[in-house]
């Protein structure tokens, strides 16, 4: 009897969780849980990839910033190339274009292993670019490059940090 008395609570139990998870996944908003990117009030690293998204020696690297409504204009792209990365040191390997595959006239060059990104006219807020690195050799071993990203913003004579571009080496 006892056991069966037992049974009758677990399963009552089980029925007050379920029902309160179920309540609860309904009334809290999904927007609670998310971030408005677009209120943010400075550029940020928004995604990567690589293609071919395979192991091949060379390839291409896409970074992808966002420039929200909120920013100011920003003025140069600083991207700082991993010590674990190769590629061909050639300014006409980097390409930088809008969202919508517009190119963006742009200023490449070189301090070392920081490829420098000024911009002709300046890169106005509510904007998404994709800036391609064409011919990387990416190592084989151990982890995955990260490329860490700054940006200057007109009015500021600062260097922000605006994220990184973190790449996974496949198995």
């Amino acid at each position: 009897m006892l056991l069966i008395k037992l049974g009758v609570n677990m399963k009552k139990l089980l029925a007050y969780i379920a029902i309160s998870t179920l309540a609860a996944a309904f009334l809290i908003p999904a927007n609670y849980a998310s971030a408005n990117e677009e209120n943010d009030s400075l550029p940020h690293v928004e995604g990567n990839y690589q293609f071919p998204p395979t192991r091949w020696a060379v390839v291409r690297h896409t970074l992808r910033v966002h420039v929200p409504k909120n920013s100011k204009d920003v003025s140069q792209l600083n991207i700082e190339v991993p010590s674990t990365v190769r590629w061909s040191n050639d300014i006409n390997d980097v390409v930088v274009k809008k969202e919508n595959s517009q190119k963006i006239n742009t200023n490449v060059s070189l301090n070392g292993k920081t490829i420098l990104l000024a911009f002709a006219e300046p890169v106005a807020p509510n904007t998404k670019l994709e800036i391609d690195i064409k011919n990387v050799k990416q190592p084989f071993l151990g982890n995955g490059p990260v490329y860490y990203l700054s940006a200057n913003l007109i009015g500021s004579d600062a260097k922000i940090p605006i994220g990184v571009a973190r790449f996974r080496i496949s198995p």
